[in-house]
């Protein structure tokens, strides 16, 4: 079979390897669909921290069983699903307290260990989650960041009724916001500084969407949720003036929670975080009950994937993949690879 492996920074071969055979406990997948993301291109500009080359990427995936190992029960041949990425140690106190998604020893594929980029992958049972059957293969290689949004969402508990906003119209943002209608909230406002994803935001059903290049974030809260603000704020874009605004205008006692990765250190009033006594919180990742959570979001139309797919690359041009985000940055939200070309 063919297999992607990305050499070093901006440098990606393809070698010819045996089709893995699925051990005790295994599924071999056909892997139909990679989504590439944010961090996928760190990866590829050299700056993951975490990453070393060579690797194969691809951990956005869906696909379709094809062989089972030894002792796998409650999957059959034929059926759609998806992976999670996440390899654990199951020992430490995390995973034994079934936070998993922050094992001390956490690895990612297509970042730490070998990915999905390749036409089979063998995997183990337990990461296999069953995509329905009516859920397109695009669809299904988008459960993984729709969990991402699902996990952040819920860091702030039950949010039916509340008032949201969302700083940051890419993906994870639109996924974010998507989330919090989708699970009751009562409204949801998204901020960016590019019309262009604001449009795709209001494409996909955000009650308000705002420019923060020509609108005040504290004016556009008092316009669109009242005097009372938002009761949760989350930060999808992941930097000073992001933050900055949330702090300066959360109503004091809320909620911010961190979705975004930073890059480098962050400046943060804490001055003023205390003084309103805010929570700010953080998110990491997902645990399988988020890819219940999103896939039953997308059954029940209450998320649109869809709109978000800006284009789709055939598998040996993965390299004029990235070369399309790079060049595209604004308008492209979430780029599919075809592996079975």
């Amino acid at each position: 079979m063919l297999q992607q492996v990305m050499t070093a920074p901006g440098q990606i071969t393809f070698q010819e390897v045996p089709t893995p055979q699925p051990e005790s406990g295994q599924v071999l997948i056909k892997v139909m669909k990679i989504g590439v993301c944010g961090s996928d291109i760190h990866v590829y500009h050299g700056e993951h921290p975490f990453t070393s080359y060579p690797v194969t990427q691809g951990h956005e995936v869906s696909g379709q069983i094809v062989t089972l190992g030894d002792g796998v029960e409650g999957l059959t041949i034929g059926q759609k699903v998806t992976i999670q990425p996440q390899v654990v140690c199951g020992q430490c106190h995390p995973c034994r307290h079934g936070k998993y998604n922050l094992c001390e020893s956490l690895k990612v594929m297509g970042f730490q260990t070998t990915g999905t980029a390749s036409h089979y992958f063998a995997v183990d049972a337990a990461k296999v989650t069953l995509l329905p059957q009516d859920m397109s293969y695009d669809e299904g290689a988008m459960i993984e960041p729709l969990a991402v949004a699902v996990h952040a969402v819920r860091r702030a508990g039950d949010v039916k009724g509340q008032k949201i906003a969302v700083l940051g119209a890419g993906p994870i943002g639109i996924l974010v916001a998507q989330t919090a209608r989708g699970m009751g909230a009562k409204s949801v406002m998204i901020t960016d500084v590019s019309d262009i994803r604001l449009a795709k935001a209001r494409e996909c059903g955000v009650d308000f969407c705002v420019n923060t290049k020509t609108a005040d974030f504290g004016d556009a809260m008092i316009k669109h949720f009242g005097p009372d603000k938002a009761d949760v704020i989350y930060d999808c874009a992941g930097n000073n003036t992001t933050m900055g605004q949330a702090v300066k205008y959360a109503r004091k006692g809320s909620v911010i929670i961190l979705v975004a990765v930073f890059a480098g250190q962050a400046t943060v009033d804490l001055a003023v975080l205390n003084d309103h006594e805010l929570d700010l919180n953080t998110s990491m990742m997902y645990r399988n009950e988020d890819y219940i959570e999103a896939i039953r979001l997308v059954k029940e139309k209450k998320v649109a994937l869809a709109p978000l797919i800006s284009k789709h690359f055939p598998f040996r041009d993965y390299l004029k993949a990235y070369q399309y985000i790079d060049g595209n940055r604004e308008s492209t939200m979430k780029v599919i690879i075809n592996v079975q070309e």
